[in-house]
């Protein structure tokens, strides 16, 4: 890649996968579309994006089409040089810097721009462009256009930072329509995504068949790169995911689901070596096509652990909780409290413990794929006990905890909330996803003792853009068997101020000197492409407390 700067301007969860039946892949539908014309000129069929925001720089992403033949995962057409462009207006007649890329067959034709040298705290226009035939003259055929932001200066005073936070989108259980309420902002820094941003399930197993709204390509469960590929592909075909990604800059981690269901270090629950081959080659594919199609900056080869600064307001630390953990203890064995077992590895909690200690931020935000707050689900009543199990993938008897979650890695939990007691490390806020369901919850020191005991930290968990909740496995009406779930898992665990069993949505965190507070958005049908939006709850934090309180309003 070659830049040139210019003037800067101003400102789980469930069943292993089954084969179904074959579907065709909608990018080829899409390509085959436009004619003849497809296969003599390139085409953005996967929209733009952007991601990791820095002070003065921005990732930028979008992927070329050189011909109707070159679908993801084919490995077929031909390397296409690709200019992009970042300006200061929508019209592109103040650019801020201009570099050319080669969408290679090789990256299944993605590319990335590492762009820098721009204005802090600075809304931009980019695009993208490729000339027919792959020349290197004119503009050629130009991308959509999307807009990104500079994050806030280091050490700059930010007075505000908002993202949208989101989590596991299941192609197969429903539209995007929380994406699509999001692009709709003009408020947002960034939006947050917290794993499983694609599944790999086969298609009728997740939800089973009478429950597909859409079916996914390929239609078998994904194990090979050209697997993993063509899932992420048919994702980014998706109006309200390409929209979303050409409103705001994104920063991702994945969860499990981008390899597959409770993967740890050296395996997962959905994958079987004997037919499926070796853990390891799937992990290589799968990381390969999740840094070729996202528009992450790996910190280090093949993990998405790393840090983002938002000035002096805020620093956010993103967790990598699949590449390194030990396997899954079986509840009651006692294993979840073997000190040798981690869900973080030596490395990655040593840098997260090194990295919050040492912070000047006010709030040292923590992006985790998986609930570290401590939950006992043992006074469920039998009729619920099930249906969570199912929801949460654990055991349907004798269930105590969610041994996939910081649960089932007691040690490191209590390492790390011991640390932050310590080093008197305050206004820590861990943002979750993974379980499908909404929680705001105080992180205690001790949970059997809670509320003496002390809380160390703060916790916003957000449901599922589209993924099987508790109505939806049960299918029921929302707000009827979850009321009676809900009050259980309360009263067993009194650090939980708040859950929602039922709903899809989203969730928008507005971060001043004085507080956080996540406002939960729910939507009113996944299964409809206009779904609309509504605002449900808000739970904040107020600087120096550690506690989550109720908020009557979302921030405006």
């Amino acid at each position: 890649m070659t830049s040139r700067q210019f003037p800067h301007p101003s400102r789980r969860t469930v069943v292993r996968a089954a084969a179904a039946t074959a579907v065709a892949a909608p990018v080829l539908a899409a390509a085959t579309a436009t004619g003849a014309r497809a296969a003599t000129v390139p085409a953005f069929l996967h929209g733009v994006a952007s991601g990791d925001p820095l002070p003065d720089g921005v990732l930028l992403w979008t992927r070329v089409t050189p011909g109707p033949d070159a679908v993801p995962g084919s490995g077929l057409g031909a390397d296409t040089p690709v200019v992009w462009e970042i300006a200061e207006d929508r019209a592109f007649t103040r650019i801020a810097a201009r570099g050319t890329a080669v969408a290679r067959a090789s990256a299944d034709h993605t590319v990335k721009a590492d762009v820098r040298g721009l204005r802090p705290a600075t809304a931009y226009w980019f695009r993208f462009s490729a000339a027919p035939g792959g020349s290197q003259g004119g503009h050629g055929v130009l991308s959509p256009v999307g807009r990104t932001r500079t994050a806030p200066a280091a050490a700059s005073a930010a007075p505000g930072i908002r993202f949208g936070v989101v989590s596991c989108a299941n192609w197969e259980a429903g539209w995007f329509s929380p994406y699509r309420h999001l692009a709709a902002r003009s408020d947002l820094d960034a939006v947050l995504h917290l794993g499983d941003y694609i599944y790999e399930y086969a298609s009728g197993s997740y939800p089973t068949q009478d429950t597909v709204v859409r079916p996914h390509a390929p239609a078998h469960e994904i194990l090979t790169l050209s697997d993993y590929r063509t899932r992420h592909g048919t994702y980014k075909t998706d109006a309200d995911l390409q929209s979303l990604h050409a409103a705001h800059p994104v920063i991702a981690i994945w969860d499990d689901h981008e390899f597959a269901n409770d993967a740890w270090a050296g395996g997962a629950e959905n994958h079987t070596p004997g037919t499926e081959g070796a853990w390891a080659a799937r992990v290589a594919a799968a990381k390969q096509a999740y840094f070729e199609w996202m528009p992450v900056r790996a910190s280090t080869e093949g993990t998405v652990y790393r840090r983002l600064r938002f000035g002096s307001l805020a620093e956010l630390h993103l967790l990598d909780l699949r590449s390194f953990r030990s396997e899954q203890a079986s509840v009651g064995n006692g294993a979840v409290d073997d000190p040798e077992r981690s869900v973080t590895g030596r490395a990655q909690l040593d840098w997260l413990k090194s990295g919050l200690a040492a912070s000047d931020a006010v709030w040292k935000l923590v992006g985790t794929s998986v609930m570290i707050s401590p939950v006992a689900f043992g006074a469920l009543p039998a009729h619920l006990l099930a249906p969570l199990a199912e929801l949460l993938g654990l055991p349907g008897e004798g269930l105590a905890v969610n041994v996939d979650q910081w649960d089932g890695y007691t040690d490191d939990r209590k390492e790390l909330i011991s640390h932050l007691r310590d080093r008197s490390v305050t206004n820590t806020v861990f943002l979750t996803g993974d379980i499908h369901m909404a929680w705001a919850n105080d992180v205690p020191v001790k949970a059997a003792t809670y509320p003496l005991s002390a809380s160390a930290a703060t916790e916003f968990v957000v449901t599922s853009v589209t993924s099987d909740n508790l109505d939806d496995i049960l299918r029921v009406a929302p707000g009827t068997v979850s009321v009676v779930a809900t009050a259980a898992v309360r009263a067993a665990n009194r650090h939980v101020k708040w859950i929602d069993m039922d709903s899809h949505g989203y969730g928008v965190l507005d971060v001043t000197a004085e507080r956080s507070q996540m406002d939960y958005y729910v939507v009113s049908d996944k299964t409809s492409k206009d779904a609309t939006s509504s605002w449900v709850r808000s739970y904040r934090t107020l600087s120096g407390t550690q506690r989550v309180e109720r908020a009557d309003a979302p921030v405006r």
